[in-house]
């Protein structure tokens, strides 16, 4: 079952999905200019937070919006695929 998200959500979505871009495109500046390697990793660790943080934003969602709906319907082939989902996040 697939389902449309809304324009807010979506846009949230984009919204953190650009700061972890911008995030990498700074360490990949970094490399180039041969910054600390200190400075770089902390660079990527914002990344990894940014990224991580867009996956619980998109978890919350999907639970919310879909999940609940595939509940109501018995519709266990989406709920199926949130648990293998959340298998290959962790």
């Amino acid at each position: 079952m697939r389902h449309r998200h809304d324009d807010k959500t979506k846009q949230a979505t984009v919204n953190r999905l650009s700061r972890a871009i911008g995030h990498l495109e700074s360490v990949k500046r970094m490399v180039i200019d041969d910054e600390e390697c200190s400075k770089v990793l902390v660079q990527l660790s914002a990344v990894q937070a940014a990224l991580k943080n867009t996956s619980k934003y998109i978890l919350k969602n999907h639970i919310d919006q879909c999940i609940v709906e595939a509940v109501k319907e018995n519709d266990d082939e989406t709920i199926d695929e949130l648990k293998r989902a959340i298998d290959k996040m962790i």
